[in-house]
């Protein structure tokens, strides 16, 4: 990661879990699976990132805990009503909700035992179970963050982590954290919460006051500085309101994230960002790919808007070529504009979704609980290739969670280290440039119209020019090419295409 030229790496959850839904169902929020090693391996990872300059941002999970967390054990062992029940949302009759998995939100437990008064001469009395709400998997109950001692707990989990020197935490569900108790009817799917009618558990005010709370305790560790990043799944009018001065440091920038390769699309997702989030005094971030999402250079392979939001073997099949070639394309795109810029573990090396993942060989909760209707998100949680000849293409001892599709071979980190015209060669060309002209800060300056399908604007010293047309676009004689996406192309910019030049 040094040596590609990141500020710093987020790392998943790699906290003990029993890997339900990969990790994000967490029995220990303090501690290491023993799958990954142990804390002690931990503290030498922080050590060593911090030698080589290297922040280190860590999973925070606190939308639920995992089913086996002692939390939960001790939920189901009490009484309703008990202050161990509180730690969660339990309810006597579950509501009309949906899970963001498939299925209902919700889940019973075994019918309970009424009390000793209450119990007839032969066996006693029982009263219906419980039901708790998981907005994602049965084995991830939400918690209750209504709850004081669900806070106070949580407040020692951030201190555990920052007391061992970790620079920051990502949230998971960041804007999810918060329900509406009142319980409103929402039968609708998760997935399609929008402005006009959000989930009553999405977007709550009170989860501005659990971000507040994490703010002041992160702050009290400075300096160094520690950095709050939150994945805020919202519209950007909406998203802003988590980067207010005194909350979160960024918020995943997910309208930028879902944008179709159009270029009218992405200049307006790019204004509305920069003005938005310039209003409450906070920089933007950009981002193409995440653990949850279809794979940039798989995405970019359908025509713009067409692309699916799975694929599998059944799946119309991505143009590669093509999807590779807007991968790297948008890749300058993304590291020129002003903010921070975040980089799927892959991204880097060009890497697609595997399209061909067998059914037998998926785990997403979400395939299972769907009955293969969502195929799920393993296509693109698929380990990377290191070396391309070793077994596993350098991956660890013996078979990993997931195959690897044969094409990872050709993209492996070994081969593209020594190819001058490879994706990992020009992603660390251009966090070098980056950082060396300072493109993460100042203004932007367009230079297009708003209808254009090239995009062209100034940073600073470098000019910017993306083709996201069908027509070939002519540099200056007196250009200079600083770095292009396109190796071959010199002062020529044919279509999808991005060039920085003076």
């Amino acid at each position: 990661m040094a040596a590609l030229g990141v500020d710093a790496v987020w790392l998943s959850p790699f906290y003990p879990s029993p890997q339900v839904d990969g990790g994000y169902d967490i029995s220990d929020f303090c501690g290491v699976d023993p799958l990954l090693g142990t804390l002690a391996d931990l503290d030498a990872l922080l050590v060593r990132a911090h030698e080589l300059g290297l922040r280190v941002v860590v999973d925070l999970v606190p939308n639920h805990t995992s089913s086996a967390h002692p939390w939960f054990v001790e939920a189901l062992a009490a009484a309703p009503g008990s202050p161990e029940r509180d730690r969660y949302i339990f309810r006597d009759e579950p509501t009309d909700w949906v899970s963001v998995f498939g299925g209902s939100a919700w889940t019973q437990v075994p019918d309970e035992p009424m009390e000793s008064g209450e119990r007839s001469d032969r066996q006693p009395l029982r009263r219906a179970g419980q039901w708790y709400l998981n907005l994602f998997d049965s084995a991830q109950p939400d918690l209750n963050w209504a709850s004081p001692r669900v806070r106070a707990d949580y407040d020692d989990v951030l201190r555990f982590w920052l007391d061992r020197g970790v620079d920051g935490f990502r949230i998971d569900v960041g804007h999810g954290l918060v329900k509406d108790l009142t319980f409103p009817s929402f039968p609708g799917s998760p997935l399609d919460s929008g402005s006009k009618q959000r989930a009553p558990y999405w977007d709550q005010e009170g989860v501005h006051d659990l971000h507040r709370r994490w703010r002041s305790l992160s702050d009290s560790y400075s300096p160094p500085a520690r950095m709050l990043c939150g994945e805020v799944n919202v519209s950007v009018d909406r998203a802003v309101r988590y980067v207010r001065p005194d909350e979160l440091h960024q918020v995943f920038n997910w309208p930028f994230l879902m944008t179709p390769w159009d270029a009218v699309a992405l200049r307006a997702v790019v204004d509305t960002s920069i003005s938005a989030y310039g209003g409450v005094g906070a920089a933007p971030t950009w981002v193409f790919g995440n653990h949850d999402m279809l794979r940039m250079a798989t995405r970019f392979g359908y025509p713009a808007g067409q692309a699916p939001r799975r694929v599998g073997p059944r799946s119309p099949q991505p143009d590669e070529a093509l999807g590779l070639r807007r991968a790297r394309a948008a890749a300058l795109l993304m590291l020129a504009l002003p903010g921070s810029a975040y980089v799927y573990q892959g991204d880097e090396l060009g890497l697609g979704e595997h399209t061909t993942l067998a059914d037998a060989d998926r785990q997403d909760p979400a395939f299972a609980r769907t009955a293969g209707e969502d195929l799920g998100r393993d296509g693109c949680r698929v380990p990377l290739p290191w070396e391309a000849d070793a077994p596993n293409l350098g991956f660890g001892a013996g078979r990993p969670w997931l195959p690897q599709p044969e094409a990872y071979a050709a993209l492996a980190r070994d081969r593209q280290r020594a190819d001058p015209t490879s994706v990992l060669t020009l992603y660390t060309e251009a966090l070098r440039l980056r950082r060396s002209l300072d493109l993460g800060s100042g203004e932007l300056a367009w230079l297009s119209e708003p209808a254009a399908t090239v995009l062209a604007f100034d940073r600073g010293s470098v000019r910017v020019t993306a083709n996201i047309g069908d027509a070939d676009v002519e540099l200056p004689p007196d250009a200079e090419v600083l770095l292009s996406s396109d190796p071959d192309a010199g002062r020529h910019v044919p279509p999808d295409t991005t060039v920085w030049w003076r």
